[in-house]
C-alpha cells in the first residue's frame, strides 16, 4: 500500500531535480526548489491530479509502469528505484524476527582469525553487533555506541576521526534509509531516527533529503589519535544466515603508510601474532 512515506519521498526527490536536468523550459520566477508537481506529472505521462494523489497518500495502488516513469523523471538509481517500489508496497521486504539480533557464532570465530583486518557486523538499525579486536582498537575513540549512526552524529570526536565526515555521514544515512524501506515498522530503526532527529541538526538535514543508497564509500580516511592518518578500503557483505545484517571489513593497501599505521595499531592493541 502506498502511504505518506511514498509522498514524502516523492516530494523530497523532486525538490532535488532542476527543470534543466529533464529538459523542461522555465519562465519567470520559480517559488519552489526543484520541479513542480505538474512538471513531474507531465514528464512522467500522467495527470496532475493523479500525481497529487500519490504525494498526498490518497492513491494506494500505483502500477509498476507509473513507478518506472517516476523513477526516470526523478533520475533514481537502482537502489533508489528499489526503495521507491518498497514504499509503494511492490518490493520485497525483510521479515523482522521475534528475537533480538544475534551474530552467527561461526562468523564470530572467522572474524577473530582476521587479526590484521578490522571487521564489524552491523544490525538492521546499524547497531554494532560484533567486532574483532582490531576493529575495536580502530574505533576506540568513540563514546556514543553501540550504534554506528549515533557514533557518527552524536560523538563530538566523529568530525575529527573521519577526515571526510560529510561524505561518510551522507552515505551512512542513505544506507540507513534503504534499510528502513527493507524493514518497514522496525521499532529499533524508528528509535534511532527519533533520537537523532532530536539531538542532531546535521542528521535532520541529511535525512530530509530522502537519499537511499546501498553502495558504501569504497574507502574512508581516518585520523586515529594513536597512530595518525589511515586510508582504509571497505568491503561490505550481506550475512546470509541473518538477513538484514552486514559484515563490514576494512583493509589497507599492502606496503602503504596506512598499512604501517594499521600494524602499529595492531601492536598497541596486543593482537599482533606475526605473519
Amino acid at each position: 500500500m502506498a502511504s505518506a512515506a511514498l509522498g514524502d519521498y516523492l516530494r523530497a526527490r523532486r525538490a532535488q531535480i532542476s527543470p534543466d536536468q529533464i529538459g523542461v523550459p522555465t519562465y519567470g520566477v520559480r517559488r519552489v526548489p526543484g520541479l513542480r508537481r505538474e512538471e513531474v506529472a507531465m514528464t512522467a505521462g500522467m495527470s496532475v491530479d493523479y500525481y497529487i494523489r500519490l504525494e498526498q497518500g490518497r492513491e494506494t495502488r500505483p502500477s509498476p509502469q507509473v513507478l518506472d516513469a517516476l523513477g526516470r523523471v526523478l533520475q533514481l538509481d537502482d537502489d533508489a528505484r528499489v526503495h521507491l517500489y518498497r514504499l509503494a508496497g511492490l518490493g520485497p521486504t525483510l521479515v523482522r524476527p521475534s528475537t533480538p539480533e544475534q551474530v552467527d557464532p561461526e562468523l564470530l570465530r572467522l572474524m577473530e582469525l582476521w587479526s590484521h583486518t578490522p571487521a564489524i557486523v552491523l544490525g538492521r538499525a546499524y547497531d554494532i553487533l560484533a567486532g574483532n579486536a582490531l576493529a575495536y582498537a580502530l574505533f576506540d575513540g568513540f563514546r556514543q555506541g553501540p550504534n554506528l549512526m549515533a557514533k557518527i552524529f552524536l560523538d563530538p570526536d566523529a568530525a575529527t576521526f573521519y577526515a571526510d565526515w560529510e561524505d561518510v555521514a551522507r552515505y551512512t544515512v542513505a544506507g540507513f534509509r534503504l534499510m528502513q524501506g527493507r524493514t518497514p515498522g522496525e521499532p529499533r530503526i524508528q528509535e534511532v531516527v527519533e533520537r537523532l532527529s532530536l539531538e542532531s541538526p546535521d542528521f535532520v538535514r541529511m535525512w530530509e533529503r530522502h537519499e537511499a543508497r546501498g553502495a558504501r564509500l569504497e574507502s574512508k580516511r581516518f585520523r586515529h589519535p594513536q597512530v595518525g592518518d589511515l586510508t582504509l578500503r571497505i568491503n561490505a557483505f550481506d550475512v546470509r544466515s541473518a538477513p538484514g545484517q552486514e559484515l563490514v571489513v576494512y583493509h589497507a593497501e599492502p606496503g602503504s603508510r596506512s598499512a604501517e599505521a594499521l600494524a602499529r595499531l595492531e601492536e598497541l592493541a596486543g593482537t599482533r601474532t606475526g605473519d
